[in-house]
């Protein structure tokens, strides 16, 4: 169907409303909040308020309208290099009681730098106490493949993604190191006792490994498991739904190449290697993730949404059931805009972070 677009009066606000006849069309598109830099993370708290990390280095703090507070203050240096710099965010379970927030962030040290997370409690606009509760080694002097996001399970456990940063990435299969794995600690960097590897041949932290580059991680609303999608290379992006101790396959196995065309590898499957839920060929270069559980979109609820940057839109991914992927929608695409991260308000609303040195965050509403 050609997309028709019905431009609203509320031209100042850049809004649009979608021909009603599609159903991936019937919401209207606004700014919610402008003038970021290159914004990667966004995290709602309670009261409407939200932050939101920006690659170079500053934590915004934003009203409940969107309008700048101001920056957040605390965290370390970071230091901003290539797709390293500040980056996941989240927030504690508990964060109504605590008020701890958690950002991984590019550290310098000896050898180069790396992802770390910092948590810290919320005081205006300081983050108090703050507390190095993990560090990724070794560091080393690339700019490529951080992974960094953050997320939790039901049991308040925290998710690490990290990538394979571009160097010796058959590291990526080695569960002793850091290189291409989730981490899995508890919320004050601990390791849980039932970790695979403890007591095993690999690092204590460690929860997957096999990954190249994870972007996107969330829990599911049901059945509280993590599922991670992580860029492939030329081709073979990945969803995949996590399980503990387990491989996925980086590089042994991908549906991908590399970038001059060469072979990786010709093997897609290996016994003992995980397949994909879906994968992408060509690659979307997905980035940021989220199931829809809110009621403001009743034909979304279950759905799960993925940013692509490589072909800037927002992708609404079906499942039915046995989490099959039964069709995907592209929205946003005449935009023309990269998209790092896409978070469910709670107000129901999607709120879609685009990633430019003069970025924003767009809000997406259903239609009236």
């Amino acid at each position: 169907m050609k997309r028709s677009y019905i431009f609203s009066t509320a031209l100042l606000l850049n809004t649009f409303v979608a021909n009603a006849q599609d159903p991936d069309l019937t919401y209207t598109v606004s700014e919610f909040t402008t003038e970021l830099s290159s914004p990667w993370g966004l995290a709602f708290l309670p009261d409407g308020k939200s932050l939101v990390t920006q690659r170079a280095g500053e934590l915004m703090l934003l009203a409940e309208d969107g309008k700048k507070i101001g920056p957040v203050t605390g965290l370390p240096s970071v230091k901003a290099v290539g797709q390293g710099g500040m980056l996941g965010i989240a927030l504690h379970p508990d964060f109504a009681q605590n008020k701890q927030v958690y950002v991984c962030v590019n550290v310098a040290g000896e050898g180069g730098a790396g992802s770390e997370v910092h948590r810290g409690v919320l005081q205006g606009q300081q983050l108090v106490d703050v507390k190095e509760v993990f560090v990724a080694k070794p560091k080393v002097d690339t700019g490529y493949h951080f992974g960094c996001r953050i997320s939790f399970d039901n049991n308040k456990l925290m998710y690490i993604s990290l990538g394979d940063r571009g160097v010796g990435k058959e590291q990526a299969q080695d569960p002793t190191v850091h290189f291409g794995k989730v981490i899995r600690v508890n919320a004050d960097g601990s390791i849980p006792d039932d970790n695979p590897f403890v007591g095993k041949s690999g690092a204590n932290d460690v929860f997957t490994y096999g990954h190249r580059n994870v972007q996107g991680m969330t829990k599911h609303p049901q059945t509280g498991e993590i599922w991670t999608h992580e860029h492939g290379p030329r081709g073979g992006d990945e969803i995949n739904i996590l399980s503990s101790g387990d491989n996925y396959g980086w590089p042994k196995i991908t549906y991908g190449i590399n970038y001059d065309g060469s072979t990786i590898t010709n093997e897609t499957k290996m016994e003992g290697m995980r397949q994909p839920l879906t994968y992408w060929d060509p690659s979307i270069a997905p980035s940021g993730m989220t199931f829809y559980t809110g009621d403001a979109f009743a034909d979304w609820k279950g759905d799960l949404f993925v940013g692509s940057l490589k072909f800037r839109h927002l992708r609404r991914i079906e499942l039915d059931e046995n989490n099959t992927v039964v069709a995907q929608h592209e929205l946003l695409k005449d935009r023309n805009e990269r998209i790092r991260d896409v978070v469910q308000g709670p107000d129901g609303n999607l709120y879609v972070l685009i990633d430019n040195v003069k970025g924003k965050i767009l809000k997406i509403a259903p239609a009236k």
